[in-house]
């Protein structure tokens, strides 16, 4: 390590993160440069992050803001930091996450290692089985308004590392490169999109959230994603006592909880049919509402349980459309299958895992579009949609494995 420099930084803490950073890929941010064009020069590249680091002076280039479509109409405001910022930060989450993983919550699942939305899903299913109440938190704009100071307090009570407090602060006040190219300076939140947010996100609410329920609610089970938070309750006014409650703490933390978004729920099945207007909620791409369920001698019962949401679903629609690759009628159907494989192979790993019957629902639509891809690229079946069924369908039988939602039993035909 070089004596002269300020700060006590390993160039294999560099070369780590930049590992790290590779493996996830991404986009190139203001400066426009991508991982390929950084790794054409990369032993310079790293050097130049480290001396900066080391020596203090690594300041964060603006963040680029992309707004991303949302299944609701909307759009998600994300940051993406340049691939050197990347590594930087990565460099710093990896020296945070060391001294607060091991304190977090057992419920907190979001972002962090060896915990997956999974685990949270599965865990939710089980506590909606056991408690008749949820209350659905949601936190307004949440990563858009942390504020500064409170969340610097609660990195200062793990670490007084000056390396580490001095680069968070310049990444929270870092620019924003906006759509139009103006630049914003923002004077809260931690940009979605930035490698350093998840971990300050989740220590902001570990103090937020996390422990003031340990606290003063113990009795109230709940999980955590970032801030997609579920609690389970024993009563509906249990339910309204702790929405009460986390609106006065939120408050106290500069969030609030959203009016319409926030809600609570019944977990209605056979056994619990009480009267309440609302029966369903959203969490992590499910809905969790009563559906039809077989018991283990193939009898039908009421169930509260999960399965991809119409949102979810929609999502699916809209980034294949997106894409255009179903409107590719230079292409054969084998190469479609190929440029698709990795999306619908990603949403039956995640939305596969509960209620497989409503992802074969949801997938059906993209029989659909390849049945228009076929009346348009062949002649012969341009005004035959029931032949271009039967022509899918044919495909199907003689290769079940083209694209991968075909083995799950997704049905063609009208």
């Amino acid at each position: 390590m070089d004596r002269a420099k300020s700060f006590c930084i390993s160039k294999r803490e560099v070369w780590e993160a930049y590992k790290q950073v590779k493996a996830k890929r991404g986009a190139a941010g203001v400066d426009g440069q991508s991982i390929e064009e950084f790794e054409a020069d990369v032993g310079n590249n790293l050097y130049r992050i480290w001396n900066r680091m080391s020596s203090g002076s690594y300041l964060a280039s603006p963040v680029l803001r992309v707004d991303i479509p949302k299944a609701d109409g909307g759009t998600r405001p994300l940051g993406i930091p340049t691939v050197s910022d990347r590594i930087a930060q990565t460099v710093v989450k990896r020296y945070l996450e060391r001294i607060v993983e091991p304190m977090f919550h057992d419920d907190s699942y979001g972002y962090r290692p060896g915990r997956s939305a999974h685990q949270a899903l599965a865990r939710a299913r089980q506590r909606c089985w056991d408690y008749d109440w949820v209350l659905d938190l949601d936190i307004k704009g949440f990563f858009n308004n942390i504020d500064w100071e409170l969340l610097m307090r609660a990195v200062r009570r793990h670490t007084d590392c000056a390396w580490v407090l001095l680069y968070i602060e310049r990444w929270l006040k870092a620019s924003v490169r906006m759509p139009d190219g103006s630049l914003v300076m923002p004077d809260k939140g931690t940009p979605q999109g930035a490698v350093i947010s998840p971990v300050l996100a989740n220590l902001f609410l570990h103090y937020a959230f996390d422990r003031w329920m340990q606290e003063h609610h113990p009795e109230v089970p709940f999980e955590r994603y970032a801030d997609d938070v579920i609690c389970h309750c024993k009563s509906e006014a249990q339910a309204r006592l702790l929405k009460q409650g986390l609106e006065a703490r939120l408050a106290q933390c500069k969030l609030e909880l959203h009016p319409v978004k926030t809600k609570i729920v019944y977990c209605k099945d056979a056994n619990r049919q009480a009267d309440y207007p609302q029966y369903r909620f959203d969490f992590l791409g499910y809905t969790f509402r009563p559906r039809s369920s077989r018991n283990r001698r193939g009898k039908l019962f009421v169930s509260f349980t999960p399965a991809v949401s119409d949102s979810a679903a929609r999502a699916m629609r809209q980034m294949m459309r997106r894409r255009g690759w179903l409107r590719r009628y230079d292409l054969e159907l084998t190469a479609l299958a190929e440029l698709t494989r990795p999306i619908l192979l990603g949403w039956i790993r995640y939305y596969g895992r509960f209620n497989l019957t409503a992802l074969k629902h949801a997938l059906r639509t993209v029989d659909e579009s390849l049945v228009r891809w076929a009346q348009r690229k062949y002649k012969h079946l341009k005004a035959r949609r029931e032949g271009a069924w039967q022509w899918l369908t044919g495909v199907q039988t003689r290769q079940p494995a083209l694209f991968p939602h075909w083995p799950l039993g997704v049905t063609t035909g009208r």
